[in-house]
């Protein structure tokens, strides 16, 4: 039983930092912003990243099960901090550019995870590969976006 209440805690900082989501929220300045037209429709992107939270907080716990804090739950708490403050630059500053920068950073840090992971939690390693194949998409739109409306965007 003593191994699944920390479980609740890896969930408690996924959804803290899917929060961000809710403080920074696009709004009219998105609507107003050209997009491509591959972009997907706004109703996929909150299940998308409720089930990659899912499978990012259960990856984190494996890990932790494996060999407690350490290294593994180092990159696995800047990922978390990176992946909150996209949110803030992109939709809070309303700068497509410094949000592309921490979205590389955040790139960096999950293939970090992966890497690390990997002789720790075969489980664990796996459930962070849709996330980084969901961030190196995300990232390509937010390069996208920022080709077709510039650094500041109005």
């Amino acid at each position: 039983m003593s191994d699944w209440l920390p479980l609740v805690g890896f969930f408690a900082a996924c959804f803290a930092t899917a929060l961000s989501g809710a403080i920074f929220t696009p709004g009219q300045w998105y609507e107003g912003l050209k997009k491509p037209w591959w972009r997907p429709p706004n109703w996929l992107f909150g299940p998308a990243w409720g089930l990659l939270f899912i499978m990012i907080a259960i990856s984190g716990w494996l890990v932790w099960r494996e060999v407690g804090f350490g290294l593994a739950l180092v990159l696995y708490g800047i990922q978390l901090v990176l992946n909150f403050l996209w949110s803030a630059f992109f939709f809070g500053m309303r700068r497509p550019d410094l949000a592309l920068y921490d979205l590389m950073a955040l790139w960096v840090a999950i293939l970090a995870c992966i890497i690390v992971f990997a002789p720790i939690s075969g489980w664990g390693m796996a459930l962070m590969i849709p996330y980084l194949a969901w961030v190196s998409f995300a990232g390509w739109l937010n390069f996208t976006m920022l080709k077709l409306n510039g650094p500041r965007p109005a």
